[in-house]
């Protein structure tokens, strides 16, 4: 049988486990899921379950809280984080379409800017 690493993505930890991972009281876990800056998933019994992404997460949202941040500003400083992976993510499947492309005799069109003269 062959055991493999569960996916970032997987929900795999409690409350309790996910606040003794970041040491944060669970309490705090709540206030941030109802401040929008995470949502856990939820098991057939409503139960929260938090992934490695999850819990990487709430280690930035304490990073940022430490630094003196609130929470509104964390909020949108996480918004523009996802933003900027997701744009990052786009742009390198764009790229690598492209690269695939002239490899095959496609298209010779590069993503570098464009400059005007």
């Amino acid at each position: 049988m062959i055991v493999t690493e569960p996916d970032a993505r997987t929900p795999l930890y409690g409350i309790a486990v996910a606040a003794q991972l970041v040491n944060m009281p669970e309490a705090t876990l709540r206030l941030f899921e109802r401040k929008g800056l995470l949502t856990p998933s939820r098991s057939d019994g409503g139960t929260r379950r938090y992934s490695g992404e999850d819990i990487e997460r709430l280690r930035r949202v304490g990073r940022l809280r430490e630094q003196g941040m609130n929470l509104t500003g964390i909020g949108r400083v996480l918004d523009l984080e996802d933003e900027n992976a997701g744009l990052r993510k786009e742009l390198n499947a764009e790229r690598a379409s492209r690269r695939k492309d002239r490899a095959t005799g496609g298209e010779d069109d590069d993503l570098a800017p464009q400059t005007s003269r």
